[in-house]
């Protein structure tokens, strides 16, 4: 029997970025609900009891509603909202954090899929603290660089449209408060005693994504060189599909952040000398920074080849 899968916000860019990962594998059906009627709520909720696995890609506040709708205690949920990533209940759907993340998530029924920001902070970061280098209370700081198809349909009208203001035609930088969305989630998942300075900044592109964490290295615990880390990074991740851990001096003078786009890959760069380091994570934000890492999560939780439909 295939597997029955029902994507509530099917419309929207990660809905759609899902869809086309999914649409062709012969081991699912797709519930399809009628567009007329994707707003009424008991059709909503027919839809979300009839399946074996719901993707949940709407605002927060509509991802909550939809878990409240589903009453069939088998249905398996995935969800890429921002709503339930540090909620009790859910597992964090980064599987490469740990062989035990990995097994929580084949075994949950309930599935929180990472931020895109918070998948390049965290991919750095929670390794060097659960090794030990990266001290719990070191202030963190990192910024994040993506393509504006990370800001959903609205950003992207803006950014394609023929009279759209010249001001996008620059970075912007923008989380200007410092309390991005997604330092909630990067702060449980690393470890770490405070959140980091967050500085994300959106360019003229469709998509892939950087995500840089700058160290001082005197303030790590056995003050290692910025080689030594990668040498460390390269052995926390030696097992994975999805991550890699490019070889020290290994790379391009220029890092470019849609080096990934396509792809559900992602590529971790270490850069700096004895005194200084940065970690960048290059990655897709469609990718394995949303729909890419969702689909992934959906087949540990079938038991499948977690590569099945992403290459």
């Amino acid at each position: 029997m295939k597997t029955r899968v029902y994507i509530d916000g099917q419309s929207g860019t990660t809905g759609l970025q899902i869809y086309d990962r999914i649409g062709k594998r012969d081991d699912l059906e797709l519930l399809r609900i009628d567009e007329d009627k994707r707003h009424d709520p008991e059709e909503r909720k027919k839809y979300l009891n009839a399946a074996d696995i719901v993707f949940l890609c709407l605002p927060d506040e509509g991802a909550r509603e939809a878990v409240k709708l589903i009453d069939n205690p088998e249905v398996r949920v995935i969800d890429a909202s921002t709503a339930h990533r540090t909620a009790d209940g859910w597992t964090y759907g980064f599987p490469e954090l740990s062989r035990e993340q990995r097994q929580a998530i084949a075994e949950s029924r309930r599935v929180a899929n990472p931020g895109c920001h918070a998948t390049g902070v965290i991919s750095s970061a929670a390794p060097l603290v659960r090794m030990g280098i990266l001290p719990k209370d070191y202030p963190l700081t990192c910024y994040s660089l993506t393509g504006y198809s990370g800001g959903g349909k609205k950003m992207i009208a803006q950014y394609e449209a023929a009279d759209r203001p010249a001001e996008l035609d620059t970075p912007g930088i923008y989380g200007l408060t410092l309390k991005h969305k997604h330092l909630p989630e990067i702060q449980k998942m690393t470890g770490l005693d405070f959140p980091p300075v967050f500085m994300p900044v959106v360019d003229d592109y469709y998509k892939g994504m950087a995500g840089t964490i700058m160290l001082q290295n005197r303030l790590l615990n056995g003050r290692p060189t910025a080689e030594e880390i990668c040498g460390k990074l390269q052995e926390y991740y030696r097992n994975e599909h999805f991550v890699e851990v490019v070889p020290f001096g290994a790379h391009e003078k220029t890092l470019y952040a849609g080096e990934l786009a396509g792809t559900n890959r992602l590529k971790l760069v270490v850069c700096g000398h004895e005194d200084q380091t940065s970690v960048t994570a290059l990655f897709d934000n469609l990718g394995k920074g949303a729909s890419g890492a969702a689909v992934q999560n959906m087949n540990i939780m079938l038991g499948l080849d977690e590569a099945t439909g992403l290459e």
